[in-house]
This record gives C-alpha cells, sequence and structure tokens, in this order.
C-alpha cells in the first residue's frame, strides 16, 4: 500500500490482519488510484484534514469505492463536524455525570478480544431516559458518543494495533438486551435510532464483530427478516444470541477480558465498566492521541460511553436492531467490511 508523505504519519502498523480486497496492505492498483483521486478532489476544494489514507479507505469501502459518494460522505461528514465545533470539543470535554448516566445506560470499553480489538459493552435493557435526562441532557449524550468515537480512533485503535502488530480499525461490540421487552422498546431503539444515525454517516467501518446477547422471544424470527435485506458481509459479522450465549461469547473473548456478569473472570475495581482498561492505558502500547492539546501529557482515554450502535462497527459502537442496518450502512447499499 501506497502512503502519503504529507498525511500519512503513523505510528502502528498499516496492514489488515486479514487479506480483504479494499483494505489496508491488500488494495488493487485501482483502489490504491481511488484513494489519490479522492485526496485530489478533497484538496481541490480545500479539505486539509483527514485526508490521511486510512480514514480515506474507510468512505471507500462504506461506499463500495464510488469515488463521487465517498467525497459525498466525506463532504457531510466534515460539515457536521464544524457545525457541532467537534474538533475544538474532543481536548476540552469532560462528561462528570458519566458515572451517573451508568447507573441507567452503561456504556463502555473493556479490554480486547482474541484477535486484539477493543471489547465495546452496551446494556440496552437498562435504558432509563427519564431518568437519564434528569442528569444530562440528549445533546451532551449524543457530543459524548462522538467524543468517544474520536477516543476509540485514537488512542485506543492505535494502542491496540501496536500490541497486536497488526491494523486494527474495528470493535468488537456487545449488545446486552436483557430486560428489552415491549415496555422498553420504544425509549431503547428511539434512543439508539439517533446514536446509530451518528455512527453510520460519520464513523464507517468500526464494526469487526456484533453478539447481541440474551435477545428475547421472537427476535431471532425479526432478525431473518433484517438480515434478507443487509449486505452478506455486514451479516456474517453479527451473532444473535439467546440466554446461553457464554460459550461463542468465550470463544471470541477471553474470560479474563470479559466481565463477570457476562460469563468472564474479570472484576475491576471499582467495576469494569469504569475501568477503561485495555492497551490504550498500558504504558508499552500508548501514546498521546494527535488530538490532545499538550503533546507531554500521558496518552489517555478518558471515560468510556456509547457508540452506536457500534455497529461497533461502524461501527463504533452498533446499536440494536434498526441499528443493526445502519451501522454499517452506506449509501445506497450496505457497506462491506
Amino acid at each position: 500500500m501506497e502512503l502519503d508523505p504529507k498525511y500519512d504519519d503513523y505510528d502502528y502498523p498499516t496492514t489488515a490482519p486479514v487479506a480483504q480486497e479494499g483494505h489496508p496492505g491488500h488494495l488493487t492498483p485501482q483502489q490504491q488510484a481511488q484513494v489519490s483521486q479522492l485526496r485530489l478532489m478533497l484538496e481541490s476544494e480545500g479539505y486539509t484534514k483527514r485526508l490521511d489514507t486510512l480514514t480515506l479507505l474507510r468512505f471507500l469501502r462504506a461506499r463500495k469505492f464510488d469515488v463521487n459518494l465517498a467525497k459525498q460522505m466525506f463532504v457531510e461528514c466534515e460539515k457536521w463536524r464544524a457545525d457541532t465545533k467537534l474538533d475544538e470539543t474532543i481536548p476540552e470535554w469532560e462528561y462528570p455525570e458519566k458515572e451517573e448516566v451508568s447507573k441507567y445506560y452503561p456504556q463502555f470499553y473493556h479490554k480486547t478480544d482474541k484477535d486484539g480489538r477493543p471489547v465495546y459493552i452496551e446494556q440496552l435493557g437498562k435504558i432509563d431516559l427519564t431518568a437519564m435526562y434528569k442528569i444530562t441532557t440528549a445533546e451532551r449524550m449524543l457530543t459524548n458518543l462522538a467524543v468517544e468515537y474520536e477516543r476509540l480512533a485514537d488512542p485506543r485503535l492505535p494502542a491496540c494495533s501496536r500490541k497486536a502488530g497488526v491494523l486494527l480499525e474495528t470493535c468488537c461490540t456487545i449488545m446486552d438486551l436483557k430486560g428489552v421487552g415491549l415496555t422498553k422498546a420504544p425509549q431503547v431503539f428511539g434512543y439508539v435510532k439517533q446514536a446509530s444515525t451518528l455512527s453510520q454517516n460519520y464513523y464507517p467501518e468500526r464494526l469487526g464483530k456484533l453478539y447481541l446477547i440474551n435477545a428475547p422471544w421472537g427476535f431471532s424470527t425479526v432478525w431473518n427478516v433484517i438480515k434478507a435485506w443487509l449486505d452478506p458481509v455486514t451479516v456474517s459479522k453479527i451473532y444473535v444470541l439467546g440466554s446461553g450465549y457464554s460459550k461463542e461469547l468465550l470463544a471470541q473473548v477471553p474470560a479474563e477480558n470479559l466481565p463477570k456478569e457476562f460469563g468472564g473472570t474479570c472484576q475491576c475495581a471499582g467495576g469494569c465498566h469504569m475501568s477503561d482498561m485495555g492497551p490504550w492505558r498500558e504504558e508499552q502500547w500508548a501514546r498521546p492521541a494527535k488530538w490532545e492539546k499538550n503533546s507531554d501529557a500521558p496518552a489517555v482515554a478518558a471515560a468510556p460511553a456509547a457508540a452506536a450502535a457500534a455497529p461497533a462497527t461502524t461501527e463504533a459502537a452498533p446499536a440494536a436492531e434498526p441499528a443493526v442496518v445502519a451501522t454499517e450502512a452506506a449509501a445506497p447499499a450496505p457497506a462491506a467490511a
């Protein structure tokens, strides 16, 4: 893969672990040319940020290497970032209400799976928006979601890539549906839809695997209908499991990295949901994030928060049911992995 010295200043591996066409280190000459074409088109319109090869490839894969559609997606993303002042917000963002919000909607990154990817966990059945909105606002929750996607991109994924020795760009997401019944479904899927929109539009190609555990009765029937509409690559990443999910989940996530409540053995002091443990907290692999104002500050990933409903994974953390489609969605068809 050809790197551009003007934009590609990576300090971690840049070759994907699996030889999939369109993924870093495994590009055809045509795909390499399409990266250059997209960059030139964006430069001609005055864009100077986020034009590195890995970022452009994610947008291209999300649009099946249609350069015009990838450009449209990128431009819309940059407009959203400017409108929300996200670049200015990231280094200064504080979310002191996180621990209280977590009581009603646990969302957190916690260690890694057997492929070295960050594990992201959401417990949708505990959502209580009425209680949450007494603590925070919908706007702050969505801002925190965006900031957490940025912290996934840097420093979490680079640290995981350094430790694994290969490029890792996606998450392993666990969405616990326990307690998601008919009465709670409108609350759950209403918020999840908002989160999914952010995920699918602005953070493409972040889903590695998605485990929907404790799926309620009848969910499998709904899923069989939904998956017929999805790209087969997306479907291959999603696992719908009932209450007997432990064996399959532990085949992907080491027991010592999985919180005890999900069948693992990890019991972090203060609770796994608040520990934010992972390679991004380990001195050997962590580096300051590029967005940190103080380049001498230690690398940190602030308290984890929502991710969409990446699906992760688009893929950053994905959301259940409607978001399963959204997380990897592309226009006009679902994105390739």
